[in-house]
């Protein structure tokens, strides 16, 4: 049936939330998503760094999960508040996706082509302010079971 003014074509859903052997819950393909393709848009509330880190000074004191992005200098976003389905992409070593800054907006591509029932994900490649050693690699390990996993959450230190 065509669209009319009381119907709208909807696209079909290219990915849903469900449990994940890698994390808690995770994002997976649906139908074959092209390399290249932006798959959706990292949404939340967007504040400042130091609203951030008083928002969540107390839950880091015992789990270093958030759902933050961090996108310059003056910009987090608090994807805990008004945030979508991307904040459940989980990290690998070995990534489906990337996540891209356009003009401050946060948006995960895929970096190959993507098929159906694959989980999507990209390297969180996580930097601190502090050292990264052992015992912060640990605090930030990784459970992406890629080959080559390099363990951590954690990035090259620039």
């Amino acid at each position: 049936m065509p669209p009319t003014k009381t119907t709208k074509r909807r696209r079909p859903r290219r990915f849903s939330v469900r449990g994940s052997v890698i994390h808690g819950r995770g994002v997976f393909a649906l139908q074959p998503i092209r390399k290249g393709a932006r798959v959706v848009e990292y949404t939340g509330e967007r504040m400042s760094h130091r609203q951030a880190d008083r928002r969540y000074a107390s839950e880091r004191e015992w789990s270093p999960h958030t759902m933050l992005f961090v996108v310059d200098r003056k910009t987090v976003i608090d994807a805990t508040r008004r945030g979508n389905s991307a904040r459940w992409i989980n990290h690998s070593c070995n990534p489906n996706c990337e996540a891209l800054d356009d003009e401050g907006r946060i948006y995960i591509e895929a970096v190959r082509n993507i098929h159906p029932g694959e989980e999507l994900t990209y390297d969180y490649n996580l930097r601190l302010d502090d050292p990264h050693t052992p015992a912060a690699k640990r605090e930030h390990a990784c459970c992406c079971g890629a080959q080559g996993c390099r363990g951590t959450l954690l990035g090259k230190k620039r």
